[in-house]
């Protein structure tokens, strides 16, 4: 088996730098076996492929390192060990359920618990494993990240960009929500309570991009703070539709959040 080599020279005669030391960023070479040329992909293809995903989901630099490993269930209560132990069943059964109607995950409950962290790192993990087979052949999967609070003030400071988000949130492979309806206090008549951040608009905005992934089967995953009955109260047509995404995939977390935020470990 003899490879042949491509030139990588500019034509200056001088050596031009390359990305990829062993394809010369030709994504591949020419290897002759028993007379008959062969196309050989190079490894850096798949890597490649990554970045643009990563890139294309707009998960931020200090996100795109989250891993599962980091998250440690030692000593902590059940409730988060289990948050975790849900995500990495759906990492490992993703490309049997993706498909069906229970193909998404929802992780309810107290701030700080690490319902960022754990989608943050199944979401980095299903950019960056093999490419999987559907009908139309092999494919890599994407991932469109909207931090809910974050990603509505840039649609509100320049609506030039609603069209162009809404689209890539409804097609991309899955659908990552971070802090769905984040709760602020607000005092009233019964003195502070949490009010869900969900205007007509944003209600609006979120059940037109969740019902057509759940119309088309497409995965969404959702962190939210609110329980149960507080997001059925901001839009029982959306919950539902969440709910029946998530049925198989849904951990809520409950209990005192100074025992349950990690964060403020050691401040209380």
């Amino acid at each position: 088996m003899k490879s042949i080599p491509l030139s990588a020279a500019d034509g200056s005669g001088r050596e031009t730098e390359h990305q990829c030391s062993i394809c010369k960023d030709r994504t591949g070479w020419l290897e002759n076996v028993e007379g008959v040329e062969k196309w050989v992909i190079c490894p850096c293809i798949r890597e490649r492929r990554t970045q643009r995903l990563l890139q294309f989901s707009e998960i931020t630099e200090s996100f795109r390192n989250v891993t599962f490993g980091q998250f440690q269930t030692d000593n902590v209560d059940p409730q988060v060990a289990s948050m975790k132990k849900a995500a990495l069943a759906y990492y490992s059964n993703y490309q049997d359920l993706r498909k069906q109607r229970e193909n998404s995950m929802l992780i309810m409950g107290v701030p700080g618990c690490g319902k960022t962290h754990i989608l943050t790192a199944l979401s980095n993990n299903l950019m960056q494993r093999k490419k999987i087979q559907d009908e139309n052949g092999q494919q890599s999967v994407s991932v469109q990240y909207f931090p809910y609070v974050e990603g509505f003030n840039d649609l509100r400071d320049d609506f030039t960009l609603l069209e162009r988000k809404m689209k890539r949130m409804k097609k991309a492979d899955v659908l990552f929500i971070d802090d769905l309806f984040k709760p602020v206090k607000q005092w009233t008549k019964d003195g502070y309570q949490r009010i869900p951040r969900a205007t007509a608009w944003q209600i609006e905005q979120m059940y037109a991009v969740i019902n057509h992934r759940y119309l088309n089967h497409l995965p969404i995953l959702v962190s939210t703070e609110l329980i149960m009955e507080e997001l059925v109260d901001v839009d029982d047509a959306l919950a539902s539709r969440i709910v029946q995404m998530c049925k198989s995939f849904l951990v809520t977390i409950t209990g005192p959040k100074n025992d349950l935020n990690y964060r403020l470990k050691g401040v209380y």
